[in-house]
């Protein structure tokens, strides 16, 4: 099969398309023929050699979502049959033609979905489902969401929304906050370079926003009930500054940095929870819990249209590299997704 492979740690031009062994399926596991994917960040760092797969995920081929049909059955597996069309999360192979996944760990496409919408769904989707899920959110609540235009974020919005929070964000510029605010988000602030490179003004900045747009709304304090941040470094400690008593942060990504001076006396006044979260290094049982709660409360809203993936541009598996580098820019919208016809 065809597979896009990192032959050397380094810049996009070290992914070649080659001919790779087809995997088999094991018990209770299902082999799918690929036919969409999408990038993630966590590609990039595999691919530079900062981040390698876990156990039992092809160390050289990345990918960590996949739209598409199940092949073959392994031995125990029956829950789907072959022809079904299936997506979910994987630890990495996602950018090859064929992959094997545990069958509990997959959702059924809606027949609305193309391939490449689908393929741009689960890691998204799963990601902002799941954090709202162990922040606790509620109706009526204030969701306060960082990096707002990536795919989780602009999946975290339209979520909030059809749970009935009210979403929040911030993006880097105006016209990222418009495709969020376009998909339901109630207010946005554009974070200029020097806001975001001075902790003590960004937390200042975040908690005059959010305080002005809580005001009436269930916000304790002018404070967001739940943040999910997927930028980390200074934006995590200046979160804290926007939060409402008893308010839920989950720490998502670490794009702005992996550490930060935290003020633990207004985690300590606010009652407030700070909770990290991954999704690639969970054990079996944690991955099929998040597999299982994503098909009973997202599918259906993908099905319906309630909520939809977002992609800025798609490319063919042959031109990875250039997938790479686009969403190396920073300059995109949503999702950018890979097409394996």
């Amino acid at each position: 099969m065809h597979a896009a492979v990192i032959t050397r740690p380094g810049p996009p031009d070290v992914l070649q398309l080659r001919d790779v062994p087809m995997p088999a399926p094991g018990t209770e596991q299902i082999l799918v023929r690929v036919r969409a994917s999408a990038l993630n960040r966590a590609d990039l760092l595999q691919r530079r050699g900062g981040y390698p797969a876990p156990p039992g995920s092809p160390a050289d081929v990345p990918g960590l979502e996949y739209a598409g049909e199940v092949a073959a059955l392994g031995p125990g597996a029956r829950l789907w049959k072959e022809g079904d069309r299936v997506f979910g999360l994987t630890g990495g192979g996602g950018h090859a033609e064929y992959l094997v996944v545990h069958e509990r760990t997959a959702a059924r496409v809606p027949d609305a979905l193309s391939w490449a919408e689908a393929g741009a769904v689960p890691e998204a989707f799963m990601t902002a489902h799941d954090a709202l899920w162990q922040a606790n959110a509620r109706p009526g609540e204030t969701a306060l969401v960082h990096a707002v235009a990536s795919g989780v974020g602009l999946a975290a919005v339209q979520l909030a929304r059809a749970f009935g929070l009210r979403p929040l964000g911030t993006a880097r510029t105006a016209s990222k906050l418009e495709a969020a605010r376009a998909l339901g988000m109630h207010a946005g602030l554009a974070v200029d370079r020097a806001t975001a490179d001075d902790p003590t003004g960004l937390g200042e900045t975040l908690a005059a926003f959010v305080g002005a747009h809580v005001e009436g709304h269930g916000g304790a304090r002018g404070g967001a009930h739940v943040a999910l941040d997927l930028v980390g470094g200074a934006y995590t400690a200046a979160t804290l500054h926007a939060m409402a008593p008893l308010g839920r942060l989950v720490l998502i990504g670490l794009v702005a940095g992996a550490t930060a001076p935290l003020d633990l006396g207004r985690i300590l006044r606010g009652r407030l929870t700070v909770r990290g979260t991954v999704m690639r290094a969970r054990p079996l049982e944690e991955r099929i819990a998040t597999a299982m709660r994503f098909g009973d409360e997202v599918v259906p809203l993908l099905a319906s249209g309630a909520v939809r993936a977002t992609l800025d541009r798609t490319f063919p598996l042959g031109e990875i590299a250039a997938a790479h580098e686009l969403l190396e820019s920073n300059a995109t919208v949503g999702k950018v997704g890979i097409l394996i016809e």
